[in-house]
């Protein structure tokens, strides 16, 4: 059975960074596709981007491109999601979900919540001055 622990969340200034974690069990994140979404209040769950499994296509939104950035520790079986430059509008509910799928095209594109299986609970995010 696939857990997946979201965790650093937190209220940060504009153009601050944030480091936000996924940590799983029950699988090996290099072995799925990942998905990070995230969901402002009165709002719908977005992407903000899908990365394929075994060093396979890494998609990100326009959105978050250029500010956002995935990396994994192996050893920790953990995801990270760097995001610097924040913006208000980045403020919102972030989840990590994942897919049990080996395609190192699975995120070629935009891939939305349907695409993703197993999901965490969730961390809060918010930009405010």
């Amino acid at each position: 059975q696939v857990q997946l622990v979201e965790s650093g969340g937190g209220l940060v200034q504009p153009g601050g960074s944030l480091r936000l974690s996924c940590a799983a069990s029950g699988v090996i994140l290099d072995d799925v596709a990942i998905g990070w979404f995230r969901q402002a209040p009165g709002k719908g769950r977005e992407g903000v981007l899908c990365k394929s499994a075994n060093g396979g296509n890494i998609y990100y939104e326009d959105s978050v491109r250029g500010r956002f950035t995935i990396s994994r520790d192996n050893a920790k079986n953990v995801l990270y999601l760097q995001m610097n430059n924040l913006k208000p509008e980045d403020t919102a509910v972030y989840y990590c979900a994942a897919e049990e799928t080996l395609d190192p095209t699975y995120c070629f594109g935009p891939r939305d919540e349907r695409a993703f299986t197993s999901w965490g609970q969730g961390t809060q995010v918010t930009i405010s001055s």
